[in-house]
């Protein structure tokens, strides 16, 4: 029997696979039917739909030009930069419709400064149709509006207070303050304060939030030794909610010891911080008490749980310092730090000419002084001092012996006359309360202030903990003198015969407001 001979199968025909062509119903392109949307080309779609429709085109941004906070609906405020990214997160929240469609980029357009106005370029995608997803481009103009917020409304405001730091030092003067204001400034600890009175004995901070004023309190401990204590007064109670209002004191108090004070310890404390003889001189108030024996520069920290457990004061203040001239001095050797032991005899400036009284001493000032320099220090020999601690050292029968007859404290350098300085520090703004200085005692603030300015230019440690900046005349005379190297202020109106010690240029800082920045750099 014959077979056939097999013949594969054919599924099915192969056949030529054309697309289906239509035209579009807005120019007459050729499209294809299948794929296009609404029988319209890509160029018609762009030009048709619109996806931003319905989202603003202009909106209305708050400012506070007080704090420079911005309103973030609906009462909060925030802060940011200008063309920062917080800035333009608040600009998009602004802007109704945006959740319906996908943001893909959006960054600021330059606007001029002075316009008050912010554009933002938003670039969205959505799909159009079935199969087809369009990018639209477009910018949003933004009027920026001035508008004061609650925290600054109640700044201008008497009484809106809710928290007070009361900082008080019993001395005669200000020196302490002047430099606890200048670290205050420096780490910018003020900056939530409503406003700050001057007071007897020190300062009142006010705070329109509690814990601000607990931040405040926080930052005087860890650079002062200080003690607080807190009270609260009750202002108002709600009976239907049980809410209460108070309003919340904070007392703080510096240790009344302040630099280049003449300090007599208690006998037994003496023993106990190192066994360091009771007369000692002050020569650094940080966190601590820091004290010398100018006899042997044996030195010791005065913790301030210590001091507080017994307080004591100062057996003498830079009010009293007496002038002596150096006739005499030689260094012993011994250094500790920056102090040099050195023996010297000195004789009081008052009694050069009259009779030759000298006196022979110790002193930890042997790197600075030269036969002929003024020194100041405190005259023991014949002065009676209303002291307990004092009284009980001329008793003792270990250290009576040890007291001598004069403590020198620091170099004195002759200023001919008052000159302008090529340097300057900021100052608080301070309310000086319903009644104004008399006259003597404006005369003892400005004192006091000199006082400062002359232990800043002397102590480089001191000058290294808080910001000094260049004064102005010297700022222009160093604009005027291009490729010359410029001389102080201080320095030009030297005087024959002026030692003072004078601040580096390089120590100085720009202010940030005072800096020109060229965009051509």
């Amino acid at each position: 029997m014959e077979l056939d001979t097999p013949v594969p199968l054919i599924q099915g025909a192969q056949r030529a696979h054309t697309n289906a062509t239509i035209l579009c119903y807005e120019c007459g392109t050729p499209i294809d039917g299948t794929t296009s949307a609404g029988a319209l080309c890509n160029e018609c779609i762009k030009t048709t739909v619109d996806i931003s429709q319905g989202i603003q085109r202009e909106a209305t941004l708050h400012t506070c030009r007080d704090c420079e906070r911005w309103l973030q609906p609906p009462n909060q405020w925030v802060t940011a930069a200008p063309e920062s990214r917080e800035l333009l997160a608040l600009c998009l929240r602004k802007l109704r419709g945006l959740s319906k469609v996908r943001i893909t980029d959006a960054s600021f357009v330059w606007t001029e400064p002075h316009s008050r106005r912010i554009k933002v370029k938003i670039t969205l995608q959505q799909e159009a149709f079935e199969g087809t997803i369009l990018q639209q481009t477009f910018d949003v103009e933004y009027v920026v509006a001035n508008n004061q917020c609650p925290d600054c409304a109640k700044s201008f405001t008497a009484n809106t207070w809710r928290a007070v730091v009361q900082v008080r030092q019993k001395v005669p003067h200000k020196r302490t303050f002047l430099y606890l204001e200048q670290l205050i400034l420096k780490h910018s600890a003020h900056k939530e304060t409503i406003n700050i009175k001057e007071a007897k004995d020190g300062l009142d901070f006010f705070y329109s939030q509690r814990n601000h004023a607990e931040k405040f309190v926080d930052f005087l401990t860890s650079v002062a030794p200080v003690r607080t204590k807190k009270s609260q007064e009750l202002i108002s109670v709600d009976i239907h909610t049980s809410s209460k209002s108070y309003k919340f004191t904070f007392s703080v108090e510096l240790v009344p010891i302040c630099k280049d004070d003449l300090v007599c310890l208690p006998i037994k404390l003496a023993k106990q911080v190192g066994n360091i003889a009771p007369l000692t001189l002050c020569y650094r108030v940080g966190t601590s008490v820091n004290l010398i024996d100018p006899n042997t520069l044996q030195t010791t920290d005065i913790s301030t749980p210590i001091y507080w457990r017994s307080p004591f004061s100062s057996l003498a203040d830079v009010q009293e310092l007496v002038e002596f001239i150096v006739m005499d001095i030689e260094p012993t050797g011994v250094q500790k730090g920056r102090f040099f032991l050195a023996e010297a005899t000195v004789a009081r400036a008052s009694d050069l000419g009259s009779n030759g009284i000298t006196y022979f001493t110790r002193t930890h000032l042997g790197g600075i002084l030269h036969p002929g320099d003024s020194v100041m220090g405190y005259h023991l020999s014949g002065t009676n001092f209303n002291n307990p601690q004092f009284e009980a050292l001329e008793e003792s029968n270990a250290h009576a012996s040890t007291i001598p007859d004069v403590i020198l404290v620091k170099k004195h350098y002759e200023r001919k006359k008052k000159k302008p300085r090529n340097w300057r520090l900021k100052r608080m703004n301070k309310d000086e309360g319903e009644m104004l200085p008399r006259k003597q005692d404006k005369d003892r603030m400005d004192t006091d202030y000199e006082m400062f300015l002359r232990d800043v230019e002397e102590d480089q440690e001191l000058r290294s903990t808080m910001a000094v900046y260049k004064a102005q005349q010297a700022k222009k005379n160093s604009d005027q003198m291009e490729g010359v190297e410029t001389a102080s202020v201080a320095e030009t109106v030297e005087t024959e015969g002026d030692d003072a010690p004078k601040i580096d240029m390089d120590e100085l800082l720009d202010e940030f407001e005072d800096l020109d920045v060229d965009d051509d750099q």
